[in-house]
């Protein structure tokens, strides 16, 4: 087969079962997918196996989500917490009738609209769905993707699959094949490369179990998007605050735990632009006199702005596609560049702006200076 065989370089690379793994890394084309290839990904997904495939909002790490052991896999190779709970992926919508039970009629009406696409919806599950994979809720998060390669491994494989984002638990969510090989090699069977992953943030995820949709996690399918499907909806009362108590059970991915965080103390400032820009130049100044070192995340409109340290945009705030890709990309390369501190402008305003906010929050620790 034509894949590149890639024995792991990593002392720590372990697997679900505790002992270090040779990872195979193979590319696949997402105009014309290699059918031979996706083969041996989807034997690896029937017989329990852990394989990381890209999506349209970030790459995933699929284990068969109806297998307990497999889900197992998956919270052993990422180091995540047993209670923050999977999304099972699919590719019909007859899956809904196994995965779910009630009354799901708000659910599919989202869906009709939506999938395929980044948008996750919260069902009451049926008892086919283990617990292992909903972190001990009796509730399910379930998605279609629409990337052609994660559409075609779900249908091939038969099976639900379970996945996160592939990354270890806390880290920025893997935008390419390489992040995805930092974190993971050593760790799963597989990595299929497909290419950069388009939106660069994961999907919008929405609780329909009550009367009205309840966004627990925004991204690309925005409030005003389920409004226009639904005629009303809202955003969960903890979504931009800190959870306040351990024994808080969060509902969907990332609700709970710091995400997305770089190795560095990353802050964000908000206000208007002009005084933001000049106390993020005061303190990157003070920080490098100190002999740390300091990265800065602006636009394309303030790059020129800043004076100090490394400097890097995320984009334009005339398309907020741009920074919404961006984000995890440059947590990343500032780690690469081993950035003691991270200073970052704010972006609420842009219809994608709860979604960014909403990551770099979390990636933050909820540290923000408001000027």
């Amino acid at each position: 087969m034509n894949y590149l065989h890639k024995k792991t370089g990593s002392k720590n690379g372990i697997s679900g079962l505790g002992k270090r793994m040779d990872t195979k890394i193979i590319k696949i084309d997402n105009d014309h997918i290699d059918s031979t290839k996706l083969k041996e990904a989807v034997d690896i997904l029937k017989n329990g196996g852990l394989v990381a495939f890209p999506t349209e909002t970030v790459y995933g790490l699929g284990a068969d989500g109806l297998n307990k052991d497999a889900s197992m896999k998956i919270y052993a190779a990422k180091g995540r917490p047993s209670d923050n709970p999977l999304i099972l992926h699919i590719s019909s919508m007859k899956a809904l009738d196994d995965l779910t039970k009630g009354d799901s009629s708000l659910g599919r009406k989202l869906a009709q609209a939506f999938w395929p696409g980044p948008l996750t919806l919260i069902f009451n599950k049926s008892e086919k769905v283990p617990l292992t994979t909903t972190g001990g809720l009796d509730t399910v998060a379930v998605r279609m993707p629409s990337h052609p390669i994660a559409y075609e491994l779900i249908r091939q494989s038969g099976v639900y699959v379970a996945a996160p984002s592939a990354n270890t638990s806390g880290r920025p969510s893997p935008t390419t094949a390489g992040h995805v090989i930092e974190d993971m090699d050593g760790r799963i069977d597989m990595i299929i490369d497909g290419g950069k992953a388009d939106i660069g943030l994961e999907s919008t995820i929405v609780d329909v179990t009550g009367e009205i949709p309840v966004i627990l996690r925004p991204g690309f399918i925005t409030l005003e998007d389920i409004e226009r499907v639904t005629g009303e909806a809202e955003y969960d009362r903890s979504l931009f605050q800190k959870p306040s108590t351990e024994n808080f059970k969060p509902k969907a991915p990332g609700m709970k735990y710091r995400h997305y965080a770089p190795k560095g103390q990353l802050t964000i400032y908000e206000g208007e632009s002009r005084n933001v820009i000049q106390a993020i130049n005061k303190e990157a100044a003070k920080k490098q006199s100190e002999g740390f070192k300091v990265g800065i995340i602006a636009t394309d409109e303030t790059l020129s702005s800043y004076e100090n340290g490394i400097i890097k945009t995320i984009g334009t705030r005339k398309d907020e596609k741009t920074i919404a890709s961006g984000l995890f990309r440059l947590l990343r390369e500032f780690d690469t560049e081993q950035a003691d501190y991270i200073y970052s402008e704010s972006f609420y305003d842009n219809p994608l702006g709860q979604a960014i906010m909403n990551r770099l929050l979390k990636a933050a620790g909820y540290h923000i200076e408001k000027i």
